[in-house]
């Protein structure tokens, strides 16, 4: 979490959809009252995960969690928004970069960005051992 609990509002990324979007729910909630951190890596490993599988053209395991910065909390009823893109293409490995942003108070709707992320998967074959990324196309 920020040392700063100041909530800034934000927009959307415009130019771009999200790669995941889910609503949590009371059960996400951990012991202080909000969704719990562990609920919100799990999302973006699956929001970061899909880019890799599109690029690498099949199955990736994630590897590394390169760095994961909690900004604000995240609430149940809070409309979250993951957006996921590759950001780095190695032999055997994509490293993805993972932004989260929550919309809430539909009345008066805010927008705050609450978590970000990056992520390395490797691409592996049908017995789990690495292999190349294909070249885009």
């Amino acid at each position: 979490m920020a040392d700063d609990k100041t909530t800034i509002p934000v927009t959307l990324p415009r130019d771009r959809e999200p790669t995941l979007r889910v609503v949590p729910r009371p059960a996400d909630v951990g012991y202080g009252g909000d969704i719990f951190g562990g609920w919100i890596m799990a999302q973006v490993d699956i929001a970061g995960s899909i880019p890799a599988i599109r690029r690498a053209l099949g199955r990736v395991v994630t590897v590394a969690v390169n760095s994961f910065q909690f900004r604000q909390p995240v609430f149940v009823g809070d409309v979250v928004s993951f957006y996921a893109e590759v950001v780095r293409v190695g032999r055997t490995s994509i490293t993805v970069n993972v932004e989260v942003y929550a919309q809430r108070n539909p009345a008066e709707e805010e927008c705050v960005k609450v978590t970000e992320a990056t992520l390395t998967y490797v691409a592996v074959d049908s017995e789990r051992r690495p292999r190349v990324v294909p070249a885009q196309q």
